[in-house]
């Protein structure tokens, strides 16, 4: 299934039922008085987070959606229907925010939020509803109300705690391969990844937590070359990135310090924030270094790229050094994860009207 992370739609809620004006006719009841019922509402037009969906192709075509509107009121009583509502099913993840004026409408973060996108409008009042003790045969109604249009966008940001970062053929695909059961694809050419991958880490027993691997950035993705930064908003929920460095390009006039730099550099035009995220070097491909070179290899990429930070040594083919990243990458997850606040204990609460404890000394007590 093709990925897509963006897409914009038209909703529609329905209109109001418009409302009756009728008296009741029988024979030998001369004066039987108004009966119009009120119209019936139009139906709403709703959003529910659905954890079995993770792209926003089902609204690149359908694009148009229109809720029903209310029925009309009628005589005898009989007030209309309401309009049948309509529940767009969306990706958790997915930020709904207005077209025309960019204000967020709402962000579905919990499976099953159910969040109303347009509010169908109000019926009207048929005869029956200005029947009063002075108006006994009233012939004024009102037209339903019409129900909210608007042009949403949505914006799909994937839930991962760790982000994969990097240039194209660092070994991002490889990586998260090997540490989870995703099965990206890998090939020996640049932008093999052409959409975000999630992959979910076991650690141990009831010990996991989700990766996600996005496109390769290039110098100069800020001005469009490459993919661009289309594909950065997926890392922005995260906590945790990895910049992935190829300590062993094929070209042998790379210099793996200035891709680095590059790759910061170009996180920073992108977002400040995502700029200063807790951030972690992780150097790749050492199976193809020979073993001597090493350790002198890693110390001088780190005092050129004047880097302060944790450093981590593995290659994603052979797997080595992967496990040593995990765990260290589980337990920094689990130090900074927020704990819920505990709400007081009652019992231990001295309450505010209580009378103050009896004194022992008291004489009354003896």
């Amino acid at each position: 299934m093709k990925f897509v992370d963006e897409a914009y739609i038209d909703v529609a809620a329905g209109n109001g039922g418009a409302g009756c004006v009728s008296f009741r006719r029988e024979k030998f009841i001369p004066f039987g008085g108004p009966n119009g019922g009120d119209g019936g509402r139009g139906g709403h037009v709703f959003a529910v987070a659905d954890p079995n969906l993770n792209t926003l192709i089902d609204f690149r075509y359908a694009r148009r959606h229109e809720a029903r509107n209310g029925e009309p009121g009628r005589g005898s009583d009989q007030f209309g229907a309401a309009g049948d509502d309509v529940v767009l099913r969306m990706p958790v993840g997915t930020i709904i925010s207005d077209a025309d004026t960019g204000e967020q409408i709402a962000e579905l973060m919990v499976p099953g939020q159910k969040v109303m996108l347009a509010k169908g409008g109000d019926g009207g009042f048929g005869n029956l509803h200005y029947k009063s003790s002075t108006n006994r045969a009233p012939r004024q109604r009102t037209l339903g109300w019409p129900g909210e249009q608007r042009r949403l966008k949505l914006e799909l940001r994937v839930l991962a705690d760790v982000g994969l970062l990097g240039m194209p053929n660092a070994g991002k695909s490889t990586l998260i391969a090997a540490v989870s059961n995703a099965r990206p694809k890998i090939a020996d050419y640049p932008f093999t990844t052409l959409h975000p991958n999630l992959g979910v880490v076991r650690v141990g027993p009831e010990q996991s937590f989700v990766m996600a691997d996005i496109p390769g950035l290039i110098e100069g993705a800020a001005e469009g070359a490459g993919l661009g930064h289309q594909f950065l908003r997926h890392l922005q929920r995260t906590r945790l990135l990895l910049h992935l460095v190829d300590l062993a390009p094929f070209d042998e006039g790379v210099d793996p310090v200035a891709q680095a730099r590059a790759i910061v550099a170009e996180l920073k035009k992108y977002d400040p924030g995502l700029y200063e995220k807790p951030r972690w070097l992780v150097l790749n491909k050492l199976d193809m270094v020979p073993a001597e070179e090493r350790a002198q290899r890693v110390k001088d990429f780190v005092k050129r790229f004047r880097w302060k930070g944790p450093v981590f040594e593995i290659s994603a083919l052979t797997r080595e050094g992967c496990e040593p990243l995990i765990r260290a990458i589980y337990q920094h997850l689990e130090a900074t994860r927020e704990q819920a606040p505990q709400a007081p204990d009652v019992r231990f609460q001295p309450a505010e009207d209580a009378p103050p404890a009896p004194d022992p000394d008291d004489p009354r007590f003896r």
